[in-house]
């Protein structure tokens, strides 16, 4: 889980997947956080991609770090706990000032059956469940 951690904050941002009916959605997100043994991300509940993730939670993740690529397939499931909130927020001091742990808009959710595949032209794949 560490290592897809650090492979995703060295990008700074990768891409999120979900599906809006029968039709995929891609977006840019930036925000990844290891607390209480888990992998989160971060977004707004008033976002459409909020509602796509609860809607249907299969989510896949993307990134290029400019020679190796990463590919998560997860379940993404909310944790509601302000404390998980506070602590993806004290990771992002600049979300303070659009999000709270205490608010109704601030969605912090963590990753579940998560299978990362690390790849690149030259070597053999990388595979990380967690």
């Amino acid at each position: 889980m560490q290592e897809v951690y650090d492979f995703l904050k060295k990008c700074q941002t990768y891409y999120l997947a979900t599906v809006d009916g029968d039709q995929p959605r891609v977006r840019p997100f930036g925000t990844v956080n290891i607390f209480d043994g888990k992998f989160y991300i971060q977004t707004g509940r008033v976002k459409d991609v909020s509602k796509q993730i609860m809607a249907n939670p299969k989510i896949e993740i993307c990134a290029f770090n400019g020679q190796e690529w990463i590919r998560i397939q997860a379940v993404a499931v909310e944790d509601d706990r302000v404390v998980a909130k506070q602590s993806m927020l004290e990771s992002y001091p600049s979300l303070q000032s659009r999000y709270s742990a205490t608010d109704d808009n601030t969605q912090v959710l963590y990753l579940e059956d998560a299978t990362a595949t690390i790849a690149s032209f030259t070597g053999e794949p990388k595979i990380i469940k967690f």
